[in-house]
């Protein structure tokens, strides 16, 4: 049932901040609501949009609560639990309330660059420790290491709560492979909203998205048109949106999205450490893209 369901437009929720620096739990209810009036299709929580590496352990469980607590099960919820320590994962989801989560998103192990064998035996150790959904989160631009078509086929084809992958590679042929030799139940969702478009032309079910937090309405559609096989009245959607979403990467991720929900009134343009606001010519080039999308905020 759950394949079924990690299917259209999922969004990768940012987590805002109040200028304090603190969670704003507010904005966040109202985000929620948003995506909930506009079409989204399901939300992935404390991903890497989240800026869940700044996160406490607290602020964590309680983002987790609130986003759970307020779609009261009518959206499907993906929770990020990635690591680059296996057994942290595994004490994860072993240990943690999984109570209202629906399936969990476990990025390839950052940093510490594991061989293949390295990264199956993290992914085998995972799925063994829970009977939660598992999607596989491929983003080597992030974690170092990219996890090769053969892997991910081999997971998929090895464990039957692994359902589907995050490819955010970046190589179309790889994307392509996994689409071709994958078995049957096992889904291939877009990590890159710039490639949604073309990625569900060759088969994939969906994307999980970042630009879907500003523009959920129009972007689902497009989604859905795709994923309708009317790519006549998809393209001009996917075309209409490829410079904002140059725009929301330029700066780095989710410093874009970020900036373009404050020009929309949603959240303060507040980031944590490491990671800082968009440039202000950036700022004002989205103001402008903005303006000639010609969408109500």
């Amino acid at each position: 049932m759950m394949k079924t369901r990690l299917k259209g437009m999922g969004v990768a929720l940012i987590t805002p901040f109040k200028e304090d620096g603190s969670v704003d739990y507010d904005a966040l209810l109202r985000l929620v609501d948003y995506q909930l009036e506009n079409g989204t299709d399901f939300l992935c929580v404390l991903g890497t949009t989240a800026e869940t590496p700044t996160l406490t352990k607290e602020e964590k469980e309680k983002v987790k609560r609130t986003v759970i607590d307020r779609v009261n099960g009518r959206l499907p919820i993906l929770l990020g639990v990635g690591s680059n320590s296996t057994q942290a994962v595994v004490d994860s989801v072993k240990n943690d309330d999984m109570t209202g989560v629906d399936a969990l998103l476990v990025v390839v192990p950052y940093y510490n660059k594991p061989s293949q064998e390295g990264i199956y035996q993290h992914y085998k150790a995972v799925a063994e420790a829970t009977d939660l959904p598992i999607v596989l989160y491929n983003v080597p631009g992030r974690t170092g290491v990219n996890m090769t078509a053969e892997t991910t086929l081999r997971l998929a084809n090895d464990f039957e709560n692994i359902v589907a992958i995050k490819e955010a590679s970046g190589n179309i042929a790889q994307m392509d492979e996994i689409i071709k030799n994958k078995p049957e139940g096992f889904d291939v969702i877009s990590g890159d909203d710039g490639i949604t478009f073309p990625l569900i032309t060759l088969g994939a079910v969906g994307v999980i998205s970042v630009l879907g937090n500003a523009f959920p309405r129009e972007f689902s559609r497009m989604t859905q048109l795709a994923l309708e096989g009317d790519y006549v009245n998809a393209l001009p959607i996917h075309h209409q949106f490829a410079e904002m979403c140059n725009l929301l990467f330029v700066d780095g991720n989710p410093a874009g999205v970020k900036a373009m929900l404050s020009i929309m009134g949603m959240v303060e343009n507040k980031l944590r450490l490491p990671l800082v606001p968009t440039r202000i010519t950036t700022y004002e080039k989205m103001r402008s893209v903005l303006d000639s999308l010609n969408i109500k905020c």
